[in-house]
C-alpha cells in the first residue's frame, strides 16, 4: 500500500514539475536556459520510476522507489548549482546558455540557421513566477528536497514492514 502511494506521489510530482516547465516555456513564453533544460532530466526519471512503483507492487516497485532517491538528489544538486549561477556566485559550467526550439521535419542546415547568434536566456537570469520572491530553480530544488525526505521515509517504512514479515 505504501509503495503504491509513494509511486503515485512520485509520478504526480514528476508530471507536475515537467508540466509546469512546459507551461512556463510554451504558454507563458519564458525561454529556458541550458541549466533549466538539464534540470528536467531527473524529473523525467522520477515520473517513470513512479509509474513502475505504482503499477508493479513488490520488489520491483520497492526498488523503483529506491532508485528515485539518486534522481531526486541530482535534482537538488542541479538546483543548487543553478541557484549559485543565478546569484552570480559562480559561472555556469556549460559553454552555451541557449535553447533553440526545433520543429519536426527541419533539416540540420535549417536547425543551425534557426539558432540565435546570442543566447536567448542566460543561465544567470532567474525566472520568477507569480511575483514570488524565489526563482523557479529554487522552487524546484525545494520540491525535490521535500520529495526526497518523503520518499526516504517511505523506503524506511517499507523495509521495516518487509523485515517484520520475515
Amino acid at each position: 500500500m505504501i509503495a503504491r502511494l509513494t509511486g503515485g506521489l512520485l509520478f504526480l510530482s514528476g508530471f507536475v514539475a515537467l508540466f509546469l516547465a512546459y507551461w512556463t516555456e510554451h504558454v507563458l513564453g519564458y525561454a529556458p536556459c541550458e541549466l533549466c533544460l538539464i534540470e528536467r532530466m531527473p524529473w523525467r526519471v522520477v515520473a517513470f520510476l513512479g509509474v513502475l512503483a505504482l503499477l508493479i507492487p513488490g520488489a520491483v516497485g520497492f526498488w523503483a522507489t529506491v532508485l528515485t532517491l539518486p534522481a531526486l538528489a541530482t535534482a537538488v544538486m542541479l538546483a543548487g548549482l543553478h541557484n549559485g549561477v543565478e546569484q552570480k556566485w559562480w559561472r555556469s559550467p556549460f559553454p552555451a546558455c541557449h535553447a533553440p526550439v526545433y520543429h519536426a521535419g527541419m533539416s540540420f542546415r535549417e536547425r543551425m540557421a534557426s539558432m540565435p547568434l546570442r543566447p536567448a536566456k542566460p543561465c544567470d537570469d532567474p525566472t520568477y513566477l507569480f511575483h514570488l520572491p524565489v526563482s523557479m530553480t529554487v522552487l524546484g530544488g525545494i520540491a525535490a528536497a521535500l520529495l526526497f525526505a518523503a520518499v526516504s521515509y517511505s523506503v524506511v517504512l517499507q523495509a521495516r514492514s518487509w523485515h517484520a514479515a520475515r
